[in-house]
């Protein structure tokens, strides 16, 4: 029976402080009562926190974004992210460019000019595709997970406390207007006591009544004191926490530097294999048969962009696709052998074949029959066929 007296008793307590707040809250917004101001220095302090909050969340929506393109699969990791779950790991689309290239490349045949391309364009984009998750792993941990700290975590007893602030203010707003209510009224009947009344019960009454007053003005400068109090306490508790911003951002700087870094990191691979990517694409020949005889395409010359510096340029022609070269042409109509000098690397698919090796120089001859892609080579005892695009006949 205690418990509930207490529990109907601190209820009713709850309920009028909410009430004294509300009504003190509607009568400032309609001016008709006062309200005390935060100090300069505290009001910077929440602007700047509120500031900081709104840019670091569309910081971290925004990197996200960049870091996963894919709406979907961002929903996905979050949901995965509350269930405490670990999202299934699924192929980024560099990664599924590559394999698509590389299955496409083994299909045309890896003996192939362009199947071997492909395969090697392939294996280039997976490599792109894993430094890619590296980088998504790497900022997620070193920049996306302490800006979330913060918003989640700093932010969030910032708020509260500066809800908090709040109430304590309008408590002590609404114990200024009733201890000047108070004194209003004492002087009032203050007024009419001191005139001339009839009877003695008049009297008595009006004196009652000031006593009552003044008892009730002495409570409502007791419970200003006591607000008071409670809200210069509030308010250094709010201004320690919003002085601590400074180190947040302190903080978020160590991150953004970590978060570059990571990017520096992934360009530079990226670079580094789309470098190493061309120099295999240009040990093919720049002129190679076209096996329908196709009309030819004319080489545009690219350029590779400076991605990690200055001295870090690179200049490098596209495949092209032309006409059959005239000495390989005359190789196919001539009966004899010609010298010739291999381009790059070529693994034999079979024991038909003749397994080659970049800048030998092999003889060559050409077999009635035989497909117009391929000719016969021969080094010392060893003998087989070998893809023409791979040579560069010699005079």
């Amino acid at each position: 029976m205690n418990i509930m007296d207490f529990n109907v008793k601190k209820l009713a307590a709850d309920a009028g402080t909410f009430l004294s707040r509300a009504v003190q809250f509607t009568e400032e917004k309609l001016g008709q009562a006062e309200k005390t101001e935060l100090d300069a220095h505290l009001e910077n302090l929440l602007s700047k926190a509120e500031c900081t909050k709104i840019w670091t969340e569309k910081i971290m929506k925004q990197t996200e974004v960049l870091l996963q393109p894919n709406p979907n699969a961002r929903i996905e990791e979050f949901v995965y992210e509350k269930l405490d779950r670990k999202a299934p790991s699924r192929l980024n689309n560099p990664e599924l460019l590559g394999q698509y290239m590389i299955d496409a490349g083994t299909e045309f045949g890896p003996g192939t000019a362009y199947g071997n391309a492909l395969i090697k364009c392939g294996e280039t984009q997976k490599r792109i595709g894993t430094a890619d998750r590296e980088l998504i792993q790497t900022s997620a941990l070193n920049f996306l997970t302490p800006l979330r700290n913060f918003i989640e975590g700093d932010y969030k007893t910032i708020a509260k406390e500066r809800k908090l602030l709040q109430n304590k203010r309008l408590d002590l707003d609404a114990a200024k207007t009733r201890l000047k209510k108070a004194k209003a009224a004492e002087t009032r009947n203050s007024q009419l006591n001191s005139a001339r009344l009839e009877g003695d019960n008049i009297m008595v009454n009006f004196s009652y009544m000031l006593n009552f007053l003044h008892v009730k003005w002495l409570k409502s400068e007791q419970e200003l004191r006591i607000t008071q109090s409670e809200f210069d306490r509030q308010a250094e508790i709010t201004r320690l926490l919003l002085e601590g911003i400074s180190s947040t951002h302190a903080h978020h700087l160590r991150c953004l530097n970590d978060f570059v870094e990571a990017q520096m990191t992934y360009y530079a691979q990226c670079y580094q294999y789309m470098l190493d990517l061309q120099k295999q694409l240009g040990s093919f020949p720049s002129n190679y048969l076209c096996n329908n005889n196709q009309t030819s395409v004319t080489p545009t010359p690219s350029v590779l962009p400076n991605v990690i510096g200055s001295s870090a340029m690179a200049v490098t022609s596209g495949l092209v696709i032309t006409s059959p070269p005239s000495n390989l042409s005359d190789v196919k109509e001539y009966s004899g052998s010609r010298k010739a000098r291999v381009l790059y690397d070529y693994d034999a698919a079979n024991s038909t074949e003749l397994s080659l090796l970049a800048d030998e120089v092999i003889t060559v001859f050409s077999v009635v029959g035989m497909d117009s892609d391929w000719l016969m080579g021969e080094r010392g005892n060893q003998k087989g066929k070998v893809p023409i695009t791979y040579l560069e006949l010699l005079n």
